[in-house]
């Protein structure tokens, strides 16, 4: 192996195969300052927050980066302009601080702008009173890096949004907030961690806790990958499972200082086409917003809240909740969706902290920290968004466990991998296209998913052009992207890849299952999959489509639920639920 291959293999970010193994032993061998588990956007800011204070950090995750709610949410990092008119200017002004540092410090690869039209239904009140609600949320985050509010009369809104009724609106609000791919952020998030030294490890289950005297003093984990299991030591642990806080906290032995419900959300994919904009839109529901947000060559509709109290690692949409968006956005557009249109369906759970409403819109979307045991944290509720601060909370509050001060967070000044140089890479896309025989659009999408990274990327078709072309039946994605995936990003199997390394799952209407055997045999080829496991990497990928086809069309949320949970896991050695 050559030197510099060998320094590939060897690179703290790269989440491949060797990387795992290495893993696992310094798992079993390591004494750990934090033990993060749950590897959603908040388990991933914390064992990043930790390893850039200086800490010894590992990070397990039951599934993959992202597999539960930091894959499945509305997409955005905003403000939330809702929460302003509930009184909750410090979560708004929070929130909308963490969009500008994204756009501008820590992810401006990754974290786009993104327009919106707020169409007016009511003269008189509605426009001055939206407008003083939007002037706040434009200047409650400091410097912008969006441009502020533009007011439309009827007629320019729909020049903009050609899609609306005429009688749908009588002018127009545009105001901008941001997007990002929140799979991919999230994966980022948790490379980054490993690249400033934290252990990063998935398909790695907390099966019980470790204790010495009164304290807690680390875990045991399971590979649910090959059944091995091993105990990790620790000064702390910080539980950041979300929706799975409180059976993280039931396993502890423990009581939780707060309880948290699910609240489900839905979200439909439907192509550009068939609704005519230049803006996204935001509208309002009797119960909530909706969103129209762009999403590349589509469009995100969403989202539904729902209590949800059945299985929480798929949560399963109904046809209910699939007519309520679409009876609620037709109501606005002259040209009706209908089935037929869908491309993708997904449903996350929100992780609320639990109130005394049994609304689940009314619950709270600010976070609780607590050290429910000696060496013990637990962190839950918030909103993407604000991920970094919570992840900077949970460690504060396990600094009473550790040895020693852990020096401040600084979080807000570390680029994630990627953001380093990615300007000066979007004014070469041209010259770096022309290298790799690539069309200078392609390159640019590139970049947009992997930032200064996109090198790595490309290395990878060096002597196999083959990977520099579209996959047949996806061919937004190149096959250096799927081969990527599994090499660096740390995807275990063709649902990772399908699901959240590329968002192939809900971007085509076959959502996954043509494309399935060509990326099987690419990642197969990377973690060295027999032709008899690629077979059941594909078989067990096109059960889950089929099972979530089939929940789709069930009138309630049991009865989703119940085909949904029939198809098998791709991670077969998952206990669930850890008891």
């Amino acid at each position: 192996m050559a030197s510099s291959q060998r320094e590939a293999e060897n690179s703290p970010a790269r989440l491949g195969p060797l990387k795992r193994e290495e893993s696992w032993q310094r798992l079993g061998e390591d004494k750990f300052d934090l033990v993060v588990i749950g590897g959603g956007v908040v388990g991933a800011g914390t064992a990043l927050d930790a390893a850039t204070r200086g800490l010894r950090v590992a990070l397990v995750e039951a599934r993959d980066l992202a597999s539960g709610t930091s894959s499945r949410s509305s997409k955005l990092f905003h403000g939330g302009l809702r929460y302003l008119e509930q009184l909750e200017f410090g979560l708004v002004r929070e929130a909308l601080r963490e969009r500008e540092l994204m756009l501008t410090t820590i992810a401006p690869h990754l974290v786009k702008p993104v327009s919106f039209l707020y169409p007016l239904t009511h003269r008189i009140w509605e426009r001055p009173y939206t407008a003083a609600g939007l002037l706040m949320y434009d200047t409650m985050g400091g410097a912008r890096s969006v441009p502020g509010q533009k007011h439309l009369s009827r007629a320019g809104a729909l020049r903009m949004v050609p899609a609306l009724k005429r009688s749908a609106l009588i002018g127009g609000i545009r105001y901008y907030d941001a997007q990002s791919d929140d799979a991919r952020h999230t994966m980022t998030v948790a490379r980054t961690a490993a690249h400033y030294g934290a252990v990063v490890r998935t398909s790695t289950q907390v099966v019980g806790f470790l204790r010495e005297a009164d304290r807690i003093s680390g875990v045991r984990v399971r590979d649910v990958e090959d059944g091995r299991e091993t105990e990790i030591h620790a000064s702390a642990v910080v539980n950041c499972t979300g929706v799975w806080t409180d059976e993280l906290q039931r396993l502890s032995g423990g009581r939780g200082r707060f309880r948290v419900r699910a609240s489900k959300g839905v979200h439909i994919v439907v192509p550009r086409d068939r609704i005519v904009s230049e803006s996204g839109m935001i509208l309002r529901t009797e119960k909530s917003v909706l969103f129209v947000i762009p999403w590349r060559n589509h469009w995100i509709v969403g989202t539904t809240d729902t209590d949800w109290n059945l299985d929480l690692a798929h949560p399963a949409a109904t046809k209910h909740d699939i007519d309520y968006l679409l009876e609620h956005v037709n109501t606005v557009l002259a040209t009706p969706l209908t089935h037929d249109d869908i491309e993708g369906v997904y449903a996350g759970l929100r992780p609320l902290l639990a109130g005394e409403s049994e609304e689940t819109s009314k619950l709270s979307r600010e976070h609780a920290v607590a050290r429910v045991a000696p060496g013990l944290v637990a962190i839950a509720g918030g909103k993407y968004t604000t991920y970094r601060v919570m992840a900077a909370d949970a460690v504060d509050a396990a600094a009473v466990d550790l040895p020693g001060r852990p020096q401040p967070s600084i979080t807000d000044k570390v680029p994630l991998l990627g953001a380093d140089g990615y300007h000066a890479l979007v004014n070469q896309a041209d010259q770096l296209a022309g290298e790799h025989g690539l069309h200078p659009y392609r390159v640019r999408h590139l970049l947009d998913r992997y930032g200064s990274m996109v090198h790595e990327v490309l290395a990878l078709g060096e002597g196999r052009p083959e990977l520099l072309k579209p996959l047949e039946h996806a061919p937004d994605y190149l096959g250096v992207e799927v081969v990527y995936a599994a090499s660096h990003e740390g995807a275990l199997h063709l649902e990772d890849v399908l699901a959240r390394r590329t968002r192939i799952s809900i971007e085509y209407a076959h959502r996954g299952v043509d494309c399935a055997e060509q990326v099987g045999a690419l990642v197969g080829e990377v973690l060295g999959w027999s032709k008899d496991q690629i077979t059941r990497e594909v078989e067990v990928y096109k059960a889950r489509v089929e099972a979530e086809r089939k929940s789709q069309s069930q009138p309630s949320d049991e009865a989703a639920d119940a085909l949904r949970s029939s198809a098998p896991e791709a991670r077969s050695g998952i206990i669930e639920p850890v008891s």
